[in-house]
């Protein structure tokens, strides 16, 4: 545990966060978890209980997973420590239009605030999923780096959650029918027809189709596409891309950004197994900073 701030930021393996970046920025991150094959594992940043390769491998192969949120318990064993160390704490939560961890955080919060009424407990819906909420934690990491207080990281977090944009795509439409995203009908017309969603999530944080393309390389393209619509000074950022075991598309992307916009730094990791039960194997998804999502 650092010493070296006077908050603990914590997020959840939804942010898709690799060991590096969490160790680099001292960010907490709480795991969900996931059932596959009868078996419940947890999702750490490490992916010591199962590799993302492996989980998507039985995906392919026929396997269902389920997922289940963080728990006000974890929370609560989480949090705990921190607040007796004299730290305050920063929750940056996945969006709640699709889990329930953000509630979890926020019943926990409420919870140790009547132990704890001399520390600052905060919860922020980040409203963002996967590297989307990965971007926002770390350039809120990096403002605590500044010497931020709780309160400005908390009020920049707030400020530029819905400035985070995130454009994705998926390769097997059966995932989003299984979890009610798309009816039978237009999975199975668009399987045949090799039409492929691109989505994002909205102001809500909820999963919106906002376009469709003829194949898996024009909607890769298309993704590009729309960062140009939205992006704001892109040869400034950190581009952040996830894929669900489709590394050389992934790469195609960064290349793509880099020759585009003139992007120079592009972090890249798996999209993790919770989103990934319900995206399938292909998942890409493209995040940045943009006037507007």
């Amino acid at each position: 545990m650092s010493q070296a701030y006077d908050f603990a930021i914590f997020t959840d393996s939804s942010a898709d966060l690799g060991e590096d970046l969490v160790r680099e920025m001292d960010i907490q991150v709480l795991p969900l978890s996931f059932t596959i094959q009868d078996r419940t594992y947890h999702n750490y940043p490490d992916n010591h209980e199962l590799s993302p390769h492996t989980f998507y491998k039985m995906l392919r192969e026929g396997q269902t997973a389920t997922t289940a949120a963080v728990n006000v318990e974890q929370y609560l064993q989480a949090m705990e420590p921190q607040l007796q160390a004299g730290r305050d704490v920063l929750v940056l939560a996945f969006s709640s239009g699709l889990s329930a961890t953000y509630n979890s955080s926020a019943i926990a919060a409420e919870e140790l605030r009547e132990k704890y009424p001399e520390r600052k407990i905060y919860t922020v819906d980040t409203l963002c999923a996967s590297l989307g909420q990965g971007l926002l934690v770390w350039l809120a990491a990096k403002e605590r780096a500044k010497g931020k207080t709780i309160d400005e990281v908390r009020d920049w977090a707030v400020g530029h959650k819905l400035s985070i944009c995130h454009q994705f795509t998926v390769d097997d439409l059966h995932f989003l029918k299984r979890g009610g995203r798309i009816s039978s009908t237009t999975a199975f017309v668009g399987s045949m027809l090799q039409i492929k969603p691109v989505l994002h999530v909205d102001n809500d944080g909820k999963l919106m189709t906002v376009a469709k393309a003829r194949g898996r390389r024009a909607a890769l393209k298309a993704l590009v596409d729309r960062m140009e619509q939205t992006a704001i000074d892109l040869r400034d950022q950190t581009v952040f891309i996830s894929h669900g075991d489709c590394l050389e598309d992934a790469q195609l992307v960064a290349q793509l950004v880099k020759d585009r916009f003139g992007v120079k730094d592009v972090y890249m990791n798996y999209v993790g197994p919770v989103i990934g039960a319900h995206a399938g194997p292909g998942v890409l998804a493209l995040f940045y900073v943009g006037v507007e999502r």
